[in-house]
C-alpha cells in the first residue's frame, strides 16, 4: 500500500498501490467490466492480456486502487522504445524526440466508483514519479465525447495538438503535457462546439492549441488558443 484514498458513501477507504503481473487478472476483469457498461464502445481501446504484460514487466509505471481486496481502478504510462503509436510525430514531434517521450496509455473505473476522480487521482500520482530528466512529453489520445478523460486530461496539464483517425480509424482527440514548458502565452482564444470536429481540425492546423473545456447550456465547449 502506497496511499490511502477515501471514497464517497464508503465506510472503508480505498488505498493505492503498484501493480504486478499477479493483477493481470484483476486487470482484465475490470477492463471487461468498464468496457461492457460503455454505451459508446469505441470510447475505449482495450488492451491485451501481452499488452499490459509488457507494461508490468517494465517499469513500475502502472497503478491500482483497491476497496475491500477489490481493485476498482488502475491507470498505466508506458515507456515506449520507440514512439510505437506515432503519437510523436502527430503533433510535430522527430525521431531526435522519441527517447523523451512517455504514454498516458490506458485508464479504467469500475462503474460503480464514478465520481470519485479516481483517474486523474492516479494520474497525479504517476506525474510525481516521472524522471523528467528522462522524460519531456507526456501523450495520450482521447475519444472525443470521452468527457471525463478530457477533463482528466487537461487536469493533469495535456493540451489538445491533434485530432485525427487512429487505432484503425477511431477518432481521437492527441493530447501532450511538454514538461519543459510551464506556460503558453496567449495571443488569441477561440471556443468551439465539441462536436464541431472540422472546425477544430481547421484551428489546430492555424496553430491553435486546446487548452480547457468548459459546459456551456447544451454542450461542452473546447477553448482553443494560440
Amino acid at each position: 500500500m502506497i496511499k490511502t484514498m477515501p471514497l464517497k458513501n464508503a465506510e472503508q477507504d480505498a488505498f493505492l498501490r503498484y501493480l504486478t503481473t499477479n493483477d493481470l487478472p484483476d486487470i482484465l476483469d475490470l477492463q471487461t467490466t468498464v468496457y461492457e457498461a460503455l454505451e459508446d464502445k469505441a470510447r475505449l481501446a482495450t488492451l491485451d492480456e501481452a499488452e499490459f504484460r509488457s507494461i508490468l514487466e517494465g517499469e513500475p509505471l502502472m497503478v491500482g486502487i483497491f476497496h475491500q481486496e477489490k481493485l476498482i481502478a488502475f491507470r498505466a504510462f508506458l515507456n515506449p522504445t520507440v514512439d510505437e503509436e506515432g503519437l510523436g510525430s502527430d503533433i510535430g514531434l522527430t525521431k531526435e524526440h522519441a527517447a523523451e517521450i512517455i504514454y498516458s496509455e490506458i485508464s479504467n473505473v469500475h462503474p460503480d466508483y464514478r465520481g470519485n476522480h479516481l483517474q486523474t487521482k492516479m494520474g497525479e500520482f504517476m506525474m510525481k514519479q516521472i524522471d523528467t530528466s528522462r522524460f519531456r512529453y507526456i501523450l495520450a489520445t482521447v475519444a472525443p465525447g470521452n468527457i471525463p478523460s478530457m477533463k482528466d486530461k487537461f487536469a493533469l496539464g495535456m493540451h489538445i495538438y491533434k485530432v485525427k483517425a487512429k487505432y484503425g480509424g477511431k477518432l481521437r482527440y492527441i493530447y501532450c503535457n511538454d514538461l519543459a514548458v510551464n506556460d503558453i502565452p496567449s495571443k488569441e482564444q477561440k471556443e468551439v462546439d465539441i462536436k464541431d470536429i472540422g472546425g477544430q481540425a481547421k484551428l489546430i492546423e492555424e496553430g491553435y492549441i486546446g487548452i480547457k473545456m468548459k459546459q456551456s447550456s447544451t454542450d461542452w465547449i473546447i477553448v482553443y488558443q494560440k
